[in-house]
C-alpha cells in the first residue's frame, strides 16, 4: 500500500466500503468527497493500477459495465494501513 498514490488509496477505501461498485458509482463517491470532477482519464487508469497490484478484482456486469471488489490482499493492506495510522492518530 505504501507505493500507492493518495488517489489510489482513496479508490481502495471507497471500493471496500461499497458492495461491488461500478466505475460510475466510485467516480460519484470520490467527486462528492473531493468536491470536484473526476475525469475518466484519471479514474480508470488508477483502477487498473490497483487491479494490477492485486488489491482489487474487476468483474463484468455486462458488456459495458465492470464492477470492483477488494481482494483478501487488499483487505490485509487496508488493515495494516489502519494499524499504522492508529500509531500516530488515535481518537479514542
Amino acid at each position: 500500500m505504501h507505493d500507492l498514490t493518495g488517489f489510489q488509496r482513496d479508490l481502495l477505501y471507497v471500493i471496500a466500503g461499497m458492495d461491488e461498485p461500478h466505475g460510475l458509482a466510485i467516480k460519484e463517491e470520490l467527486e462528492e468527497y473531493y468536491e470536484s470532477e473526476i475525469h475518466h482519464g484519471r479514474l480508470y487508469p488508477n483502477l487498473d493500477t490497483i487491479v494490477d497490484k492485486g488489491l482489487v478484482e474487476k468483474g463484468q456486469l455486462d458488456q459495458r459495465t465492470n464492477f470492483y471488489t477488494v481482494t483478501r490482499r487488499g483487505r490485509r493492506e487496508l488493515e495494516a494501513r489502519r494499524e499504522w495510522e492508529n500509531q500516530y492518530v488515535d481518537f479514542e
